[in-house]
């Protein structure tokens, strides 16, 4: 049964229909049914060896997979009015969780980063990234288009607060993402050239800091430069993954890495994917981020709303550079970093918080024109 439209149809979901990005939503479709296929793959060892039933995290994952679809397309279903207002309460209940989770989160390997709500473990760091993506490009363009109005000041102030909360998890990952979505925006809102070039000063400052001041940074930078002086278990056998997967894999269920990799259906599912099915799955997934962020750009070439332009670009920078970050981490590119791979790693925050995320994307890239085009 295929769902049709006519053009002279006014309802709303026939509104919808005829202005929603269809490309952009058959590409994360498609990048959700990957990682189920993957979740079904690989979960069932990392289950078996910590002595819970077979198909605990598959079950698990398959009860977010409907909800993060209706997420995405209900929120694809909202104006850009109607989004700002949701990123601002959504960042507001972000930060209050924030603030409890140093005090009441669960420590997971001497990280505080998880709280427990209803009998589901949240990550509110997830849920906090595309909320202050939205509020901080609002912020940005107010202050673009009304010089008296502090936005700047106040963008500047969100980054301080959400940045410092994170720190004291402590995320230092989520915190940089976080500096780079703000920094990209604030740079197409018009940031000025000495900013510029001392924030590019600043950089490196900060990462040296960084080293200094976090044990488990600096052992991760440690690892990354020496791998034979530390314990690199999980980016070798990563590699070794690959290596034996080669082109088109050694088969669905055939893989050995998923027996032995602690992080095999978070972290470091790609090595799962390039081994089972090779390098050609793990190009189509690369393909697929890179189709939906090029698209998403496109799309905002002929927009002539500031608001638009920095919050679909902040929205879109998080979801790529979180991809580039997990494929960067698990092909010893760069230090390892536990961030999930979009729509494909298990974990029901990361799943519900990025459908969020690319349902403002798909809500702020619908064509508008007439009276809805003046809802902004």
């Amino acid at each position: 049964m295929s769902i049709t439209f006519g053009r002279t149809d006014t309802s709303v979901l026939g509104r919808w229909w005829w202005t929603v990005d269809r490309w952009t939503i058959a590409a994360l479709m498609l990048l959700i049914a990957v990682g189920a296929l993957l979740t079904m793959a690989a979960s069932p060892a990392v289950a078996e060896r910590i002595h819970v039933e077979s198909f605990h995290f598959v079950r698990r994952q398959f009860v977010f997979l409907a909800p993060a679809v209706a997420v995405m397309l209900g929120v694809s279903l909202l104006t850009p009015r109607q989004v700002r207002r949701m990123a601002v309460i959504g960042l507001l209940v972000s930060v209050a969780m924030l603030v409890l989770v140093p005090l009441i989160g669960a420590e997971v390997k001497g990280a505080r980063r998880w709280l427990t709500l209803a009998g589901l473990s949240v990550q509110p760091s997830e849920f906090a990234k595309p909320f202050f993506a939205v509020v901080v490009a609002w912020m940005f363009a107010g202050a673009r288009l009304d010089p008296g109005f502090p936005g700047r000041l106040i963008a500047c102030g969100l980054l301080g607060l959400v940045a410092g909360l994170l720190l004291l998890q402590p995320d230092v990952g989520q915190t940089a993402v976080l500096a780079m979505i703000w920094a990209v925006e604030f740079f197409l809102a018009g940031m000025p050239l000495l900013l510029v070039v001392g924030m590019g000063m600043a950089a490196p400052v900060l990462a040296v800091a960084a080293y200094q001041m976090f044990p488990h940074v600096q052992s991760r930078v440690d690892r990354f430069l020496d791998p034979s002086g530390g314990d690199g278990y999980q980016v070798a056998t990563a590699l070794h993954a690959f290596r034996n997967g080669g082109l088109f894999g050694c088969g669905p269920g055939e893989g050995k890495v998923k027996l032995v990799l602690p992080d095999a259906h978070t972290d470091f599912i790609l090595a799962v994917a390039g081994e089972e099915f090779g390098l050609a799955l793990c190009l189509v997934v690369v393909a697929l981020f890179a189709f939906v962020v090029l698209r998403g750009l496109a799309r905002l070439i002929k927009e002539d709303n500031l608001f638009v332009v920095l919050a679909t670009t902040g929205l879109l920078v998080q979801f790529g550079l979180q991809a580039c970050v997990n494929m960067a981490s698990t092909l010893r590119l760069m230090p390892a970093k536990g961030m999930t791979l979009p729509f494909i790693s298990y974990g029901g925050s990361s799943m519900i918080a990025l459908a969020l995320a690319m349902g403002m994307v798909l809500a702020l890239t619908r064509t508008r024109y007439g009276q809805e085009g003046l809802d902004t």
